[in-house]
């Protein structure tokens, strides 16, 4: 950040006094800019045995699945939010069921909430941001193609919660890891 979005003028970046982190700071309107993680927030669409997908149609991660998700609005709940996204990405009619998944992934500053949602019926279709949107089951899940570990995080988890019918809240903190799969600060 260069300039104050409040006043434009040249901003400085140091922790203000009573903080304990750097912040961007007018020095002309005495305004904080506060910067914080971004919610993403998305839904598990389940019809019968099955786990609704969508090939992302944009980046990061075109042509690989993922569940319908993305960055929440201003002026919406969590709920709108995961309803809204399924219905851009999928066209899909859900009912939400609970939470099932917060995903923190600090490297990037961004948070993953992910609800359980039943599919209502099947005129669900790619939107804009898809490729195609398919129902899996378990064993058919494109596992090496899938866009982000939240997501194969959240998928794992669902399959084994369903063996027992028990869907508690998972909540992970997903590290950046080098090739060697070991974790990086």
């Amino acid at each position: 950040m260069k300039y104050c979005s409040e006043c434009g003028k040249t901003v400085v970046h140091r922790v203000p006094e009573g903080d304990n982190l750097p912040r961007f700071i007018c020095e002309h309107c005495d305004i904080i800019h506060y910067q914080n993680p971004k919610l993403v927030v998305g839904c598990l669409p389940v019809w019968n045995e099955q786990v609704l997908l969508c090939k992302r149609a944009i980046e990061p991660c075109s042509g690989l699945w993922t569940l319908p998700a993305g960055f929440m609005e201003n002026q919406e709940s969590l709920e709108e939010a995961a309803l809204r996204e399924s219905d851009e990405e999928a066209n899909a009619n859900l009912e939400i069921e609970s939470i099932y998944s917060v995903i923190s992934l600090p490297h990037i500053n961004q948070i993953y909430v992910l609800y359980r949602a039943k599919l209502l019926d099947l005129d669900f279709f790619a939107g804009p941001e898809s490729l195609d949107v398919q129902l899996f089951n378990e064993e058919d899940i494109p596992w090496e193609k899938l866009a982000f570990k939240t997501i194969e995080f959240t998928l794992k988890r669902f399959f084994e919660d369903r063996k027992n019918d028990h869907f508690p809240v998972h909540n992970t903190v997903v590290s950046k890891r080098n090739r060697l799969g070991q974790e990086i600060d």
